[in-house]
């Protein structure tokens, strides 16, 4: 059986899943350098798609839209998207945004008039809080050995709710939801406060592209400038507690504490009240699941997806606090990963196992390289000397190679690398890049040496926990040191990824160093460079490595 699942809004994408195998996930932004975030709104997109894997829409047994939240007109039951087909509109209706106590979590909504090709096609729609459920756990370790676990979502759009997930026999039971605070809390704080207040548009419509998506992450590195002070959690606790549920809660909260009268704290900087609310969002989510776990015989395991399950900080707390043996965080846990969570939820409601076979590149294909681009040279160049180049230039290198990466992260697929022993290097790349100064740059590093360098150093290879940098080797590998010691890493095995465990075997043997910094291969808010031509019109690094072949500047 073949599955197509799409998600039309932001961070829009198309996955294929046949007979629970990941053929490909496609987000809109990884083509042709798309924006980030950028919606699959014009359905003919959907046919560019898939004829690039050789599929016609005809060879679809199953399309499944994902969920969303778009408003309700009179006498609707369901929320529409609005998309258009070669130029022609259309309505497509689909499953509310998040389930609701009571119902079937797996509960399919059937829908006819999805117009691709020749015809129009029947689809499916599932709640959007399902895919980022399902989609966590079949990809999981747990599904694999066919364990049953815990599933924790928090997006933007929903409070934290807890799941647990029961495999054999399939059963999903909603164990309710953590606290009142939507996912999007902690983004809209931060864009009340400088330097992010005033970067985002002024509408407050959650249905249109929701506010402030690039702000959580940039905010959680600021906050490294800052101090988290934890004896402010009950005056947080008692602002937050008192208010309605909304998506204005975050700027509210801002405000009563820079702009309504004397503040109640001072002293302090916007980095200070970022620092300290980030740390206080933590340990509100470690204190609530620590209740869920004390009343109720549950599994020590626990997934986490949701847009907040790109915090580092927060997935490392949850890891660290003793309440579960493992803890998985997928490498899509926001909306790139929406279409893949679609098309498994639908395999699994369909009889299939709910369990994934996925690789983490199978995103878009490079595209081939059409010559060499106007002012620049290419030769051969195997691994071994990708990696004599990084070590004897000691500058940085655009790598692209085989298939993308799913999810936001650069992996080694569509990365800049660049040796980590110069201090000014992280400065280099943020420059580059057009970042900001506080900005971190990740460690990619040899998973059997990461623990003489971090700590804890556990395997981590999709970058979505912080590890501390031990003592003596801040000095050594000062570019990928964050400002509080920490660092993003991300680890590597020949078995999950044989490209990059070859080139920092062979990075070792001439430096003595298991690591480089890896940060991601694109322009400024686009999606990753899906070809050397891309790369090079980019032009600001002065050499790029792709399948063998080493590009330079004339």
């Amino acid at each position: 059986m073949l599955i197509c699942g799409l998600k039309l809004s932001h961070d829009g994408g198309l996955a294929l899943v046949e007979d629970g195998r990941l053929l490909l996930s496609v987000e809109r932004e990884k083509v042709g350098n798309g924006r980030r975030f950028q919606p699959l709104d014009r359905l003919e997109q959907v046919e560019d798609l898939l004829a690039g894997e050789g599929i016609a829409p005809g060879d679809i047994d199953r399309f499944v839209v994902d969920g969303w939240f778009a408003p309700l007109g009179e006498d609707q039951r369901h929320p529409v998207l609005h998309v258009t087909y070669h130029g022609r509109p259309a309505r497509l209706p689909v499953a509310p945004y998040q389930d609701v106590p009571g119902a079937d979590v797996l509960a399919p909504h059937p829908f006819t008039g999805l117009p691709l090709g020749t015809t129009t096609h029947p689809y499916s729609s599932y709640h959007h809080s399902t895919q980022h459920l399902i989609g966590a756990y079949a990809t999981s370790p747990f599904a694999r050995r066919g364990q049953d676990a815990l599933v924790l979502v928090w997006d933007g759009g929903m409070p934290p709710v807890l799941y647990r997930v029961d495999p054999e026999p399939l059963r999903v039971t909603r164990l309710g939801e953590l606290f009142p605070l939507y996912g999007s809390v902690f983004a809209d704080f931060c864009a009340a406060l400088p330097p992010f207040r005033g970067a985002q548009p002024a509408t407050t419509d959650p249905h249109l592209m929701p506010r402030n998506l690039d702000v959580a992450g940039k905010a959680m590195a600021y906050a490294a400038l800052g101090t988290d002070d934890p004896g402010f959690d009950s005056l947080l606790s008692a602002d937050l507690d008192a208010r309605e549920l909304s998506y204005t809660m975050g700027d509210e909260l801002a405000h009563a504490l820079t702009d309504d009268g004397p503040s109640p704290w001072p002293d302090a900087t916007g980095a200070d009240l970022i620092a300290t609310f980030q740390g206080y969002l933590g340990r509100r989510l470690r204190t609530a699941l620590a209740a869920a776990v004390r009343d109720g015989d549950l599994p020590p395991r626990l997934c986490l997806s949701g847009g907040c399950a790109l915090n580092i900080k927060w997935n490392s707390l949850l890891r660290s606090c003793g309440l579960f043996d493992a803890v998985w965080v997928p490498p899509f846990p926001n909306d790139s990963g929406a279409a893949l969570g679609a098309a498994t939820v639908e395999w699994v409601r369909t009889g299939g196992r709910p369990v994934l076979d996925w690789s983490v590149h199978r995103g878009p294909r490079l595209r081939p390289a059409e010559g060499d681009p106007a002012g620049w040279t290419s030769a051969p160049c195997d691994i071994d000397a990708l990696a004599h180049v990084l070590h004897d230039t000691g500058a940085p290198v655009v790598v692209l190679t085989g298939r993308a990466e799913l999810g936001p992260r650069a992996l080694g697929h569509r990365s800049i690398l660049a040796p980590a022993t110069d201090p000014g290097m992280k400065q280099h790349l943020n420059r580059l890049k057009d970042r900001e100064d506080y900005r971190p740059v990740a460690p990619v590093c040899l998973e059997h040496r990461a623990p003489e360098l971090f700590s804890p150093g556990t395997p981590d290879p999709h970058m979505l926990f912080d590890h501390d940098t031990r003592a003596g080797w801040e000095s050594k590998v000062p570019a990928v040191v964050h400002l509080d010691g920490t660092a993003r890493l991300q680890t590597v095995s020949d078995r999950e990824s044989p490209f990059l465990h070859a080139l920092l075997t062979a990075y070792e043997k001439l430096s003595g160093l298991p690591l480089l910094c890896n940060t991601s291969a694109n322009h400024k808010g686009r999606g990753f460079f899906p070809d050397v031509a891309s790369a090079a019109a980019w032009g600001r690094v002065p050499a790029i490595w792709s399948e063998g072949r080493l590009y330079r500047r004339t």
